[in-house]
């Protein structure tokens, strides 16, 4: 399948290609530069012209939502900006930020209450996005502020009509799940009550459609969308993961999933050992183990990046193996932690999908800044 002649002539002379985000069953996303009449932003793009035939009229469906959802929300500030939107494909602004599970604002009460404000202008102009449960749907940007993402579920009204009220009050339901995971001690009374009482229409969506839908998109559309990474990240990794541990020479091991323009998911393991040369023995025993597909990259790393509780963090090592260097910087804590993360970057695997992105030298951060480090005792 093709682009429209008028997209492809569009994209061909504004858009250039950058790193891939993300592909399925539904759209190719991918982030480059969009050419505006006022000159070049970082942007992103979703296409359909790469989606199986047998998935088309639901991924039509859904890129229909999401053009109208953005086009309501252009000037609310609380999302990316819609910048073009074709017959096959859209091109919205990129938000300087990382989603809510990489960016883990642990205590962030202010992220919380920014969050609830956009929520009240998404409402306000009559737009109830309705897949806020998924943590990747709420970015952290930057400035420290809570944006939303992936509009392709949300549903545009022109009056607050009762099925509007609810789809609204299940989009706060849903924030305030993430806030009572990240910051519980910010929870109002008010908020305690909204929790615990999920509306008639989302028991009823729990009890069936929702069954329906995992049947649907998990069995026919082998589709599974933990984090981004697909049914390998979430069927693969922990058997590869096991695998990896049973070489003596090998301390840890972390594995996370990028995208990749030929197979769609990649996964990326970065082993703690100290033998620079233990890749070749690794891939050659994932061979022999006949298990699961070995990772696309395996890169050999004498520490781990960890947070305060000793876990590796994996909301950074996941920005490596996507190249998307520049969202790591905010991320760093320290010179030390700089100096550290800059042999990883050195050697990373992942080359083929790149583009200048990169943070530079990871210079030193200065003081100012630390007021958009994540808060995970990293």
């Amino acid at each position: 399948m093709s682009l429209p002649k008028q997209d492809a002539a569009m994209l061909s002379a504004r858009w250039t290609e950058g790193v891939l985000l993300k592909r399925d069953v539904f759209s190719t996303v991918e982030r480059g530069r969009f050419r505006r009449d006022t000159g070049e932003v970082d942007a992103v793009l979703r296409r359909l012209d790469q989606v199986p035939w047998w998935s088309w009229l639901p991924a039509r469906h859904l890129f229909g939502r999401e053009a109208r959802a953005l086009a309501l929300a252009r000037d609310l500030d609380i999302g990316p900006e819609l910048l073009w939107a074709g017959k096959q494909a859209l091109v919205r602004g990129f938000i300087n930020g990382v989603a809510l599970q990489m960016a883990k604002p642990h205590g962030d009460a202010a992220y919380f209450r920014s969050a609830k404000q956009a929520l009240r202008k998404m409402h306000r102009a009559g737009i109830c996005h309705n897949d806020l449960a998924k943590e990747q749907n709420w970015l952290r940007g930057t400035d420290g502020r809570a944006y939303v993402t992936d509009f392709q579920l949300a549903a545009c009204f022109k009056s607050r009509s009762k099925l509007f009220r609810i789809a609204a009050y299940e989009d706060l339901r849903h924030l305030l799940k993430h806030k009572r995971s990240y910051a519980p001690e910010a929870l109002t009374p008010a908020e305690r009550k909204i929790l615990v009482r999920k509306s008639a229409v989302a028991s009823i969506w729990l009890m069936t459609g929702k069954k329906v839908y995992r049947a649907i998109t998990r069995g026919l559309f082998n589709f599974t969308d933990r984090e981004g990474g697909g049914r390998r990240l979430v069927n693969d990794a922990p058997v590869l993961l096991d695998l990896i541990r049973k070489t003596p020479a090998v301390r840890d091991v972390a594995i996370v999933a990028f995208a990749d323009r030929r197979t769609g998911v990649g996964l990326y393991a970065f082993v703690e050992a100290d033998q620079p040369a233990l890749e070749a023995q690794l891939r050659g025993e994932l061979a022999a183990a006949k298990g699961p597909k070995p990772p696309e990259h395996i890169q050999v790393v004498q520490a781990l990046p960890r947070d305060g509780a000793g876990k590796p963090r994996t909301e950074i090592l996941q920005l490596v193996a996507m190249n998307q260097l520049d969202l790591i910087e905010p991320m760093i804590t320290s010179d030390a932690d700089r100096a550290f993360l800059k042999s990883i970057l050195e050697s990373r695997k992942n080359l083929r999908d790149r583009f200048n992105f990169e943070a530079g030298e990871l210079a030193p951060t200065p003081p100012q800044r630390t007021d958009v480090v994540t808060r995970d005792g990293g």
